[in-house]
């Protein structure tokens, strides 16, 4: 056997998604490439979390229903999951607290208190008795909790983790790969690094999941990375604070989710005419207002297309996995300061929380942008009209130079004017700008294709529904067509990536097929849409049954 499936379940506050990754990391050790999906409900304490680790001998990004091993630390952690139960299945439980379980019970309440142990290190019970069951050394499990918990708390934690591993039996052995080991990242994770990458000076944030993650991730590590990181008071902060900085000279990126752009939305059209570069990592869940705070949905991508009042051109990019998430991070930064517009890197919460093997060796990163800088040469125009549509730029400070960006139509000095030929020539600039920027991207491998040209049947998707829709369509011998630039809409790439697609359908996590919307306004036929609206993405055997739908 090449791929095996966790699940771990217990309540909010007992450390389900620490634990989790910590058993990513045990098959990770073994040479395996990992996934994991964490489930939350919007709760601090109580509720049912749940995560599915998925490991293999190839690369994966998405989970199936059935498991082969259910760690449950409480009784819904059978209940809730017993349709991914099957006869292979390996059932560990705690024992205080699982009434009615099947499968074998571990005393976990005892071994705490004879080791005088924190009740937080059940996790460490649970992951020795995992290893254990799977037939790995103690040897992997001891690296793994020492390469994970703090120094003050790895002895308890080794103690109460031998105790799970001699309380169960062998069921089977997961073999070595002899694969390098991969570090085991959160998209949210990735992302921050991609925008280290791409220059970034400064991350400002109001914390709001999927991406709260994101702003905690480069707060412990700024220092580390030499960047600044701020967390004004809302939004509207947030955003207004990157413009500022931008202004400055400084690169700057907010992170958000739905709601929170809402706010930032009068600050992005502010972007929009003042030429001011700042990118928005911005995480869908589901809405409308609050929706479903915690899970996951593709629902923003027509108000991200959209937002702001008026007219000026914007990037939005989507990436479907890690390699794209560090790549486009990056690329979206440095395209948005070369040519002075918002950049919005589109993700959701199944990309950003989710944990995935990610091997930095294999990225091919795009070309390095610099933003074009004045040259100091006579009399400086913020606004300076040329054949591109760019405008030279220069910073407060620089001996020579007013710099002047304003929010009204303006001149090309920076001040106000309601003339016709001179607004009418604004309006041209940025719509140029736009058109320059549509130009660049058609050296970016902006559109992705796995499979056969020739297969006959072709599966549409986007954004972190990639993976499921790559695993899927080898059981039909399909086809997979995945834009990752959004806007400018890469029209001639997508025309070349369909032809002869055959028999289509667009996968999506929303109601009304977005994406198909999209692709209709550019004047693409997006076949059949296969929707997902429950806050879930897609397990891949889920999505192939409905698959089967259209192509058998």
């Amino acid at each position: 056997m090449s791929e095996y499936s966790v699940l771990i379940g217990g309540k909010a506050g007992e450390g389900i998604n620490t634990a989790g990754l910590s058993i990513a990391r045990l098959f990770s050790r073994l040479g395996y490439r990992t996934y994991m999906y964490f489930d939350y409900p919007s709760l601090i304490r109580g509720g049912h979390n749940f995560a599915i680790i998925r490991a293999s001998d190839k690369a994966i990004g998405a989970h199936r229903t059935r498991v082969d091993i259910l760690l449950a630390f409480d009784q819904n952690g059978i209940e809730t999951h017993r349709e991914r139960i099957h006869e292979g299945t390996t059932v560990i439980y705690d024992a205080s607290q699982v009434a009615k379980g099947i499968g074998q019970g571990l005393p976990l309440d005892r071994i705490i208190e004879e080791e005088k142990a924190p009740p937080i290190t059940k996790n460490s019970a649970m992951l020795g008795a995992l290893a254990r069951t799977a037939g790995i050394g103690r040897e992997v499990l001891e690296d793994v909790l020492r390469a994970a918990v703090p120094e003050k708390h790895l002895e308890a934690n080794l103690r109460v983790a031998g105790r799970g591993y001699d309380a169960v039996e062998t069921v089977f052995s997961v073999e070595p790969l002899g694969a390098p080991t991969l570090p085991v990242l959160t998209g949210n994770e990735v992302t921050g690094l991609g925008l280290v990458h791409g220059g970034l000076d400064t991350y400002i944030a109001y914390p709001m999941t999927p991406t709260s993650n994101l702003l905690h991730f480069l707060a412990e590590r700024a220092e580390d990375l030499s960047i600044k990181v701020l967390h004004p008071e809302n939004e509207i902060s947030v955003v207004m604070m990157a413009l500022g900085l931008a202004y400055a000279g400084k690169k700057a990126a907010v992170g958000t989710s739905g709601g929170g752009f809402c706010l930032m939305t009068e600050g992005l059209s502010l972007a929009g005419m003042a030429e001011l570069p700042v990118t928005i990592v911005m995480g869908q869940r589901p809405g409308p207002s609050t929706g479903l705070p915690t899970y996951t949905a593709q629902t923003e991508l027509h108000f991200i297309l959209n937002a702001g009042q008026g007219e000026f051109p914007r990037l939005v990019v989507a990436p479907g996995d890690l390699d794209e998430a560090y790549v486009w991070s990056a690329t979206a930064l440095m395209l948005s300061w070369k040519y002075q517009v918002p950049s919005i890197i589109l993700t959701d919460k199944t990309l950003a929380e989710g944990a995935f093997s990610f091997d930095i060796d294999a990225v091919v990163p795009h070309p390095d942008q610099e933003p074009l800088l004045w040259d100091g040469n006579g009399e400086y125009s913020r606004y300076a009209l040329t054949e591109e549509g760019v405008s030279p730029l220069a910073f407060p400070g620089r001996e020579g130079a007013v710099v002047k960006v304003n929010s009204y139509a303006h001149d090309e000095a920076g001040f106000t004017t309601e003339a016709p030929d001179q607004t009418r020539r604004l309006r041209e600039k940025m719509l140029k700008k736009g058109a320059s920027l549509s130009a660049e991207l058609g050296a970016y491998p902006v559109v992705r294709t796995y499979g056969a040209r020739d297969a006959g049947k072709t599966i549409i998707c986007w954004g972190s529904e990639k993976w499921a829709c790559i695993e899927a369509a080898e059981a039909f011998e399909a086809r997979v067509v995945q834009p990752l630039v959004l806007a400018p809409f890469p029209v001639r790439a997508w025309k070349e990536a369909m032809i002869g697609a055959g028999k289509v359908v667009c996968v999506e996590n929303n109601a009304t097929g977005q994406l198909a919307r999209l692709l209709r306004q550019h004047g693409f036929d997006p076949g059949r849409s296969i929707l997902k609206y429950d806050g879930r993405p897609f397990a891949v055997d889920e999505l192939e049954a409905r698959l089967a739908e259209v192509f058998v």
